[in-house]
């Protein structure tokens, strides 16, 4: 196993800290087989710094080489999903509502009352926003931790997850079972999608400070005139 996975990592071909990262999977698969795809994915879950692009199309390539198979790798890889983001959950539960808002208030820039808004939009739509934030970069993790604090009943959580996980997981190992040597090919495309997720997430962040350091002067301005 280790010639035919290691053969195709290239640390130099997209960068050190990609081809650290792609060794690391690799030495996991090569220790413990399909459950280290399912680890990597579960710490991945953890920490967002962590590319599932990557893990999961080498996972794919491993299935394409025997070393386990694509069954295998799709369970175990949705499994270490799930279990990354019910450490979230309980995160997110243990933080609460109360501690939650203790902390935003004392945030500059940040009112109770968005919290308020926040939490009126995950009761809307914070099904939806657990499926599909499973496909999104970035928020594939944090998802987790506000359906804690909202304590989303679990066994919905945990089944949307899955779900939308296992769709996730899926298009990555598929296409890393099939590319091959060139399963590095899908981390290119995945991480073009991921630019425009955080370039969308910086222009939103600028916006929002604009409107908030704008009402925070209109406010201020006010109580000037008022005193005066």
């Amino acid at each position: 196993m280790s010639i035919l996975i290691s053969a195709s990592v290239d640390p130099s071909s997209s960068g050190s800290a990609l081809g650290g990262v792609a060794e690391w999977a690799v030495d996991i698969m090569e220790a413990i087989g399909a459950p280290g795809a399912g680890l990597a994915i579960a710490l991945e879950n953890l920490f967002p710094p962590l590319p599932s692009e990557v893990i999961l199309p080498l996972a794919g390539f491993a299935a394409s080489q025997g070393n386990f198979s694509l069954v295998a790798a799709l369970i175990w890889t949705t499994l270490g999903s799930v279990v990354g983001a019910l450490a979230l959950y309980g995160l997110g539960a243990w933080l609460g509502r109360d501690r939650m808002r203790a902390i935003v208030a004392k945030v500059p820039l940040v009112d109770l009352e968005d919290v308020d808004k926040v939490e009126a939009w995950f009761d809307r739509h914070g099904y939806k926003a657990v499926f599909f934030g499973r496909m999104i970069p970035i928020f594939r993790s944090l998802i987790s931790i506000p359906a804690g604090i909202e304590k989303m009943p679990l066994l919905k959580f945990a089944g949307l997850t899955t779900a939308g996980s296992l769709i996730w997981n899926s298009i990555f190992v598929f296409s890393g079972y099939y590319l091959g040597e060139s399963w590095h090919i899908v981390e290119e495309y995945a991480g073009i999608f991921q630019k425009i997720v955080i370039a969308a997430v910086l222009v939103a962040g600028i916006w929002y400070l604009t409107v908030k350091i704008r009402s925070y002067r209109r406010r201020k301005a006010q109580r000037t005139a008022d005193e005066s």
